[in-house]
């Protein structure tokens, strides 16, 4: 397969999770800059606060240049293309990327990070159970963690994904379609999730936390990953002690968020209470539960081609000397 025939099938996935792919050449990486994708919720808006990664890295010469984001898709698209070196998207953008051959790598995993996302639905919805939502209007955004919920649901209530209506929709457009009543069911997380508790009663059809494992991931433009694996394993080792910080100070941790996002102190400490701060490897359960993830989205005809997670798992060089 030619580049330009791996570029068309990335822009086909990524069109699929909402998002198109310009067809131009990678940015070269920027000596002495790690160039980080973050989205303004969780331990990399917390570390970008406290500069965390700057102080870990200037020992070493390299400056932090940091990127927003509003969802996983849009990022993953900058990391393959080499406009950011490292993100952290949720579970299904990863899948997406790969099955279009994407140049990245899983580099971290946070487990149970995603656990702040439901299907939500308004509170004077007639809707009670799962298996009610067929027929039905339900929003995502194509390709993220709130696509992986809904099919994973769907499954569980002994429906199919043609038994409803998707509506797909970036985090912002199904939050306005949900306060309009345009939908009948919104698949999102936190804060978005927080937020409409909070400031219009909305009801939880279902926790995330009772239909699948959610986890979050770090990821990192493999030609960086393999070029500057000190810088990456610096930045790691950084976050986690962030995330060791933000475990055992939930309400700093709201505070600091609140004042980032704008969001309400009220929704964002419901928020934070949600989260697992934790900065793991891609262990096998880890792995495993991804790839069941992967295995979905390809039986239902989401993704093109069958994909193995373990191909892009990436081995810290202390990891490898060892093997």
């Amino acid at each position: 397969m030619t580049m330009l025939d791996r570029r068309r099938l990335l822009a086909a996935c990524l069109a699929l999770a909402g998002t198109a792919l310009p067809l131009r050449d990678a940015r070269a990486s920027e000596p002495g800059v790690l160039r980080i994708g973050y989205q303004k919720n969780g331990i990399l808006a917390v570390a970008r606060e406290q500069a965390a990664i700057e102080a870990a890295l200037k020992p070493q010469g390299v400056s932090v240049r940091w990127v927003e984001f509003s969802f996983g898709p849009p990022l993953l698209e900058a990391l393959n293309l080499g406009a950011i070196d490292f993100g952290q998207t949720g579970d299904a953008p990863p899948i997406f990327a790969q099955a279009a051959g994407a140049n990245l790598v899983y580099a971290a995993a946070q487990p149970h990070g995603g656990s702040g996302s439901a299907i939500l639905v308004p509170k004077d919805s007639p809707l009670t159970t799962l298996a009610e939502l067929k027929g039905k209007r339900v929003a995502f955004s194509k390709g993220s963690s709130a696509h992986n919920l809904t099919v994973a649901a769907l499954e569980k209530a002994g429906l199919t994904y043609r038994d409803i209506t998707p509506v797909l929709l970036a985090p912002a457009d199904g939050a306005a379609a949900f306060a309009g009543g345009t939908i009948d069911a919104w698949a999102v997380w936190d804060p978005y999730f927080a937020i409409a508790e909070e400031g219009q009663g909305a009801r939880v059809l279902v926790r995330a936390s009772d239909i699948t494992p959610t986890n979050n991931f770090f990821l990192a433009n493999k030609d960086f990953a393999e070029a500057q694996a000190d810088v990456l394993t610096t930045a790691l080792a950084a976050l986690g002690e962030v995330a060791v910080w933000c475990e055992g100070n939930h309400a700093s941790v709201a505070a600091s968020l609140s004042k980032i996002t704008g969001v309400p102190l009220a929704a964002t400490r419901r928020a934070v209470e949600r989260i697992r701060f934790v900065i793991a490897p891609m262990d096998a359960p880890v792995i495993a539960e991804q790839q069941r993830i992967a295995d979905r989205f390809h039986a239902i005809g989401v993704i093109p081609r069958p994909v193995q997670v373990s191909d892009i798992v990436w081995t810290p060089p202390e990891t490898a000397n060892k093997t």
